[in-house]
């Protein structure tokens, strides 16, 4: 028998979608309900067999659900932790995929009040460029981090639900608190983004914009990969985490100008220096030393 009977997703895109795809394919959920923005959207869900059936009106599908995954951008998640509270049956465990954490704790500790045991924090660390039902995947998270940030009226059950559920499609399950996730993730993550955002919108504004877009190689295209990453999302996770972000972003400034002072200065010592620190530590992250 299928370990979860019903399982709502809100958001059936990427990581949303791939959880119901990976779930499905290792047979352990009886049924999968979508809810999105758009009946085209859950349409193309269901025809693709990210879920069985869509969603009409939470009222009559959170109540006798497993779990209830909240997939959407981070902005969004706050309205529709209000709209499933008053339906949250005493063993539904809600979990989210978003990519900040402590404004989606403070989101559900504000909408689920004395139910905020039923909410396990969790971040997916997998991630492509596209979007929508189409992007979904059912390998998407094998081998993959998944983050699970517990609060402290989480009982052992309900956290053992989700981390039970992420195994099985695939993920190795790690612990942070909320805090310490945004502060790491602000600077592996976030910060990666907003300068690639940055860089191609920069050279996107000139006025001979195409002349740089021709001549640009493989390392533009690697750099650059984030930046066709969904808007919307990236603006939302940016002002989430403005905090954290703006810290690494200052911190980077700072090393920013010392590499334009060796510049300026001709000191060829000291960017090497900073290059070669900055390889060692990429081959021995990448596993190529």
């Amino acid at each position: 028998m299928p370990e979860f009977g019903k399982i709502v997703v809100f958001g059936t895109g990427l990581i949303g979608g791939s959880f119901a795809l990976a779930l499905k394919e290792a047979g352990a959920v009886e049924e999968v309900v979508g809810f999105g923005r758009t009946p085209a959207t859950l349409r193309t869900a269901q025809q693709l067999g990210v879920i069985d059936r869509a969603g009409i009106n939470p009222t009559h599908e959170i109540e006798d659900a497993d779990i209830v995954l909240v997939a959407t951008p981070v902005a969004q998640m706050p309205e529709i932790f209000s709209r499933i509270e008053p339906y949250l049956g005493p063993n539904t465990i809600v979990t989210d995929g978003g990519s900040t954490k402590g404004d989606v704790v403070a989101a559900a500790r504000a909408a689920f009040g004395e139910r905020i045991g039923q909410f396990v924090p969790a971040h997916p660390i997998a991630g492509a460029e596209n979007s929508g039902p189409a992007a979904a995947r059912w390998d998407l998270y094998q081998g993959k981090k998944v983050v699970v940030t517990p609060l402290a009226e989480n009982s052992d059950e309900s956290l053992d639900h989700i981390k039970r559920a992420w195994s099985l499609c695939g993920a190795d399950i790690y612990e942070l608190t909320p805090e310490a996730h945004d502060r790491v993730f602000a600077a592996v993550s976030h910060l990666p983004h907003l300068l690639s955002y940055a860089l191609v919108h920069e050279l996107a504004v000139r006025e001979d914009a195409d002349l740089f877009f021709t001549f640009a190689a493989s390392g533009f295209r690697d750099f650059t990969r984030i930046a066709a990453s969904h808007p919307e999302m990236w603006r939302d996770i940016c002002l989430a985490n403005r905090g954290a972000l703006l810290g690494e972003l200052d911190r980077y400034r700072t090393q920013l100008d010392e590499l334009r002072m060796a510049l300026a200065q001709d000191d060829g010592r000291r960017l090497e220096e900073i290059f070669d620190i900055a390889r060692q530590a990429r081959r021995d992250w990448a596993g190529e030393s």
